[in-house]
């Protein structure tokens, strides 16, 4: 794989809290230089990334907990669309998947998916095996565009078995995105082999830069 290929995988990701004006703009820098797939930015910043990107913008709903209500993830998107940005990942209720109301997180996926390419991160960490089969039952009915593995601010990551979890269940209908704790080119290669289509992830320069010249 080359260097271009390989960044075409990459949403170049930046989500600290601690993030400045300063920092998004080395984010976009950086992803402008490598043509990473997107930036990936919180809500504040997706109006300055969006005036300095020449790449897709991608912008976190209900990020990072999934605890809030409907009306705010859905306000949330339409800000986020109206100041510039393409993709939407969204982080579903985990209360609800953990007490089996699928129902509820499908028709709440179901309204934030309008006008963009919509990744439901289902915090692969926080659920069983069955329940992240659930999860990604309900973001392919609810007519998501990708099932996302992790926040990357709950303790865990993403893991080549959940990747080929979530790709055995959704089939070759939607995108798979393993994200969280991606930090080399061998995990990175190891996710794509296992189905994954989209990485997110804040170390994307040096995971390309890993291939050499």
């Amino acid at each position: 794989m080359d260097k271009q290929t390989l960044a075409a995988y990459i949403d170049h990701t930046l989500l600290k809290p601690t993030a400045t004006p300063q920092d998004i703009e080395r984010l976009c820098e950086e992803g402008n230089a490598y043509r990473f797939a997107s930036i990936c930015v919180n809500g504040c910043y997706v109006a300055l990334a969006a005036k300095l990107s020449k790449i897709p913008i991608a912008a976190v709903v209900g990020f990072p907990l999934g605890a809030m209500s409907t009306v705010a993830k859905v306000a949330e998107t339409k800000q986020a669309i109206a100041d510039g940005a393409g993709e939407i990942d969204v982080v579903i209720n985990l209360g609800w998947a953990k007490a089996g109301a699928w129902e509820q997180v499908e028709q709440e996926i179901r309204q934030v998916v309008a006008g963009c390419v919509v990744k439901v991160i289902i915090e692969t960490v926080s659920l069983t095996d069955a329940e992240k089969e659930q999860a990604c039952l309900a973001a392919k009915r609810a007519g998501a565009h990708y099932v996302k593995t992790s926040t990357g601010f709950a303790g865990g990551g993403a893991t080549v078995a959940d990747v080929v979890l979530m790709r055995r269940v959704v089939g070759s209908e939607l995108g798979v995105k393993a994200s969280g704790g991606i930090r080399d080119l061998a995990s990175a290669l190891a996710l794509i082999g296992a189905g994954a289509t989209r990485l997110g992830a804040s170390a994307g320069v040096s995971i390309v830069t890993e291939l050499g010249e």
